[in-house]
């Protein structure tokens, strides 16, 4: 049966998996969600005997239906492969009463890897399915993370450039030089005098543009997202909660069908959806806890049912989760609205216009999977500090403040019985400052590169290849604009 996805804000814009992958975003602005969550129906006995690339198969072939077998294998044997640096792909961790989801061991050592390593091929191979002829623009805001992975996946692919908008200042030192040294002809990237809200915000205006998509087509060109916004984006991201579960299963720590938790730090919403998409798939995971910064919008959102971007933005050590508006986050009100697009549109116009909007008690009472909390900036240091000095295990900013949650989840509700998955988003090795501060102030001297080797000495961890290749890389995207100018910036680079 093919599987059809609409548009979060109107139930008349259905397309295969393919065209939703190729467009990314629906013409109302919308998102691409499946008509509905297939499930899981493949014995635990059967997934656990499985390799990383065999699950992810399992997984994604129930949502993209209208890709072959062998189209689908070849894009997933063509990203997971020795860009990785480990066989397994996603190694699970026991720290501390907790199992840590390594998701940062492909080529730019963050959980965007996971994803951004497949939709290159998806893309392309989307593309020549529906006989596009125009050469495929790749338009991304990055908070960080997303957009190394993103130029890394598409650095000279044949029939497609990419073009990634990152806050000047709101990102670490490792992100910026990661993007700014990426090599390749078909990339493009450009500093903006704003945070990541505003480069997100242009990005999807750039998107409904219709003059500029209209000089686009008469130049050879279309816009695709590599944002979350993408279903191809989400759909990768299922299979490692379900790989997670299956090791567990097969290690012996959970009994078949035993519950767990899954802790997520969150910005975007993408990777705690994708969680959520797994449980409603069959995976058996009890809570959801979504762990947030000092920018805690989605905390907030949890505890009152008012999503509210109307306060300060915070710059934090965990800049990817430096985010007021929670793009994907509609894909899960249009779920609790019942799959009402009508109903999710008018909330999201409410966001733009008020830059807040109210969730009815009934559709709160579907939220009960989730739970909300953050964790302020000492709290993150604090959990980087003491983890390392009870286990030696090192982890960076963004997973800190998932596990700080994870201990305020726990205090709360008493329930420290349940296995739980924390996942592990970014190397330590891209926030090495933050880390090292944290971990003992007599490190705020060093420069970066010193505290690379001193992080590496003391954690017992080679230092990734992704950062060995900058450490003498030449800067070659120096592009900077303000947020209006974005798209000029894009005609200047297509030359239209």
């Amino acid at each position: 049966m093919e599987r059809m996805y609409v548009s979060t804000r109107d139930a008349d814009e259905r397309v295969t998996a393919s065209e939703a992958i190729l467009k990314g975003l629906a013409n109302d602005g919308g998102l691409f969600v499946p008509t509905e969550i297939p499930a899981l129906d493949i014995p635990w006995d059967e997934l656990a005997k499985m390799s990383y690339q065999e699950t992810a198969y399992e997984v994604m072939r129930r949502f993209l239906t209208d890709f072959t077998e062998e189209e689908l294998k070849h894009c997933i044997a063509s990203a997971y492969d020795d860009k990785f640096d480990t066989a397994e792909i996603a190694p699970l961790v026991d720290a501390d009463g907790a199992y840590y989801l390594e998701l940062f061991h492909g080529a730019t050592i963050a959980f965007k890897d996971m994803a951004l390593s497949i939709l290159p091929y998806l893309l392309t191979t989307a593309a020549k399915k529906n006989q596009v002829k125009n050469e495929i623009v790749i338009l991304t805001a990055t908070s960080g993370d997303t957009g190394k992975a993103a130029l890394a996946g598409f650095a000279d692919v044949e029939g497609t450039k990419i073009i990634v908008f990152y806050p000047k200042n709101g990102v670490s030192p490792i992100q910026e030089k990661q993007m700014v040294t990426q090599k390749g002809a078909n990339t493009f990237v450009v500093g903006i005098h704003g945070n990541f809200d505003e480069a997100q915000t242009g990005v999807k205006k750039m998107f409904s543009d219709r003059e500029l998509a209209a000089q686009m087509d008469a130049a050879g060109f279309q816009f695709s997202s590599a944002n979350s916004i993408n279903i191809g984006r989400l759909v990768p991201q299922i299979v490692y909660y379900v790989y997670a579960y299956a090791k567990l299963y097969a290690n012996g720590v959970i009994a078949k069908d035993e519950k767990i938790n899954v802790v997520v730090p969150t910005g975007n919403f993408g990777n705690i959806l994708a969680a959520f998409y797994a449980k409603n798939m069959g995976v058996p995971i009890d809570r959801l806890i979504c762990a947030s910064n000092e920018n805690k919008v989605l905390y907030d959102f949890f505890s009152t049912g008012i999503y509210d971007k109307n306060r300060q933005f915070m710059l934090t050590s965990s800049p990817s989760m430096d985010i007021l508006v929670s793009s994907n986050l509609e894909r899960l009100i249009y779920r609790i609205a019942g799959d009402d697009a009508e109903k999710n549109a008018k909330l999201m116009r409410e966001l733009a216009t008020d830059g807040r909007y109210e969730i009815t008690a009934e559709m709160r009472e579907k939220l009960d999977a989730f739970y909300g909390n953050y964790a302020s900036e000492e709290e993150t240091a604090q959990v980087i500090r003491e983890l390392y000095e009870k286990t030696g295990y090192i982890i960076d900013p963004h997973t800190a403040v998932a596990a700080g949650v994870y201990t305020k989840y726990r205090e709360e509700t008493g329930d420290a019985e349940t296995k739980t998955v924390i996942a592990s988003t970014a190397s330590p090795f891209k926030f090495t400052r933050s880390v090292m501060n944290a971990i003992d102030p007599k490190y705020g001297s060093m420069e970066d590169f010193a505290l690379v080797d001193e992080l590496s000495r003391i954690g017992n961890v080679e230092v990734p290849q992704a950062i060995e290749e900058i450490r003498n890389a030449k800067v070659l995207h120096d592009t900077v604009c303000e947020v209006e100018e974005m798209p000029d910036v894009v005609r200047s680079f297509l030359k239209i």
